[in-house]
């Protein structure tokens, strides 16, 4: 198995990377700012966010948007911060035009006065459609390392 990942082959797969990259940006921040609404609209209506974590994906935008509002709230409460730091990023344009993008995620917490700390290390697998002429989640799937890939 070769650990070298084929060259890009074009500015266009460059543009493309950089687009991802600008997206999980955006999307990142603002979940970690608690603006749910904003990180919920980067999924399509139809999106799934799936992890090994969770019992059962959620399914829609609705869905989505109950989960990270107990997951805010909760954070709030506890006077924790979060972090996501998405890296190791790999971007394929798919032949009917989706685009798949792995990354590793790492969650840093950080209490209120308290030091941050290493949380959570995953890793996360989107596909991503174009609607409107921005990128969106379709498909989530995050898998936490200290979890079975079930």
């Amino acid at each position: 198995m070769s650990l070298h990942a084929p060259p890009a082959d074009s500015a266009q797969d460059t543009a493309l990377y950089q687009e991802v990259q600008r997206f999980y940006a955006h999307q990142m921040r603002s979940l970690d700012e608690g603006d749910v609404d904003s990180w919920v609209a980067t999924f399509t209506e139809d999106g799934v966010f799936s992890a090994n974590a969770h019992p059962e994906p959620q399914e829609g935008r609705e869905a989505i948007r109950e989960g990270a509002t107990a997951a805010t709230r909760k954070l709030a409460e506890a006077k924790i911060r979060r972090r996501h730091w998405l890296g190791m990023l790999d971007v394929a344009a798919n032949p009917d035009g989706t685009v798949r993008a792995v990354t590793y995620a790492q969650i840093i917490a950080t209490p209120l006065g308290g030091t941050a700390q290493l949380e959570l290390s995953c890793t996360c697998e989107d596909l991503l459609v174009r609607e409107g002429g921005r990128l969106l989640v379709r498909h989530r799937q995050v898998y936490r390392d200290d979890l079975a890939r079930s």
